[in-house]
């Protein structure tokens, strides 16, 4: 792993993503309210290069603004009738390797547990961010049976890196890839019971079995490269993707991807985070009329050159 020295040089690698969203509507739109996640958000680690949206219709209201979990947003709204939308996202960001620290010097996950449940001190910034992403969501219940299937990944004194990075491995060997397995909505209480889903189904299960151990996970909602360097491909890419983010002090939060078993560096690009899908959902919105719908999505992410 990288210890971040002099010695090495580190290249970033720019990348050119195109994000295609069309809802076919049965019946005439009226009115729409629309929010979307199609911001790349910037860090250390990613910069964007430039990013610009094409909808049509044209929006009659269109503000750029910022969530309460940081990320950056689009708010729009459609006044005139309409059977189509198309959102289509371009952007160019650059990443640069990130700094991968030695999982045996988290942490152990039970004083970390129990210093976000109970703290006699006055909290950081850091460690009340991280509560925000440690109780129960829409998406990630806290159960039992999500700790329960997590336990053998927590023995006693270990460090919580390296704890959540066995449960990553765990879910990547136990659970299979299944595009037809799963919605949106379904219950993360199922996808433990079937073993199947897609990346968003991975991620969910993570966090719940995380946070059902009293510990603080986020989901990360970003794209995959399309054609890795080693020319293996990764599962769930030309779609969105989904990963997890643990809270791992004294290395704050680290990017952990369940689906490929990998953690994260130059192969992801990160639109934002939140506590699961519902914070972070690349389009969604409140319409009146459209009868039913379609909905369409492709990504593209292409390495353009590295340094």
């Amino acid at each position: 792993m990288s210890d971040g020295s002099a010695n090495e040089v580190a290249r970033p690698v720019i990348y050119q993503v195109r994000h295609e969203t069309r809802y076919d509507y049965s019946a005439p739109v009226v009115h729409a309210h629309h929010l979307l996640h199609l911001s790349p958000r910037d860090s250390v680690w990613q910069k964007t290069l430039s990013h610009r949206l094409d909808i049509q219709p044209q929006a009659g209201t269109l503000l750029e603004d910022s969530d309460a979990f940081g990320n950056r947003v689009v708010r729009l709204e459609l006044a005139r009738p309409h059977r189509q939308l198309q959102v289509v996202a371009y952007a160019q960001v650059e990443l640069w390797p990130r700094t991968q620290p030695a999982a045996a010097e988290s942490m152990s996950w039970e004083r970390l547990r129990d210093d976000l449940t109970y703290c006699s001190r006055p909290r950081t910034a850091k460690e009340l961010d991280a509560a925000t992403y440690r109780a129960e969501s829409p998406h990630a219940r806290i159960k039992n049976a999500f700790g329960e299937y997590a336990a053998e990944c927590f023995p006693h004194g270990q460090p919580i890196l390296m704890c959540a990075e066995a449960l990553m491995h765990k879910l990547h060997q136990e659970l299979t890839y299944d595009p037809g397995a799963t919605l949106v909505n379904t219950p993360v209480a199922e996808v433990l019971e079937t073993r199947r889903g897609v990346c968003q189904d991975f991620a969910h299960l993570m966090i719940a079995c995380l946070r059902s151990r009293g510990l603080a996970a986020r989901y990360v909602s970003g794209y995959l490269r399309t054609t890795p360097q080693d020319g293996q491909a990764l599962t769930g890419a030309d779609a969105s993707h989904a990963w997890v983010s643990v809270y791992a002090p004294p290395f704050d939060w680290v990017d952990l991807d369940p689906t490929n078993g990998v953690r994260i560096n130059t192969d992801h690009i990160t639109l934002g985070w939140g506590r699961d899908f519902s914070d972070v959902s690349p389009v969604r919105g409140v319409i009146i009329g459209g009868g039913e719908h379609t909905v369409t999505v492709g990504v593209t992410v292409q390495a353009l050159k590295s340094q």
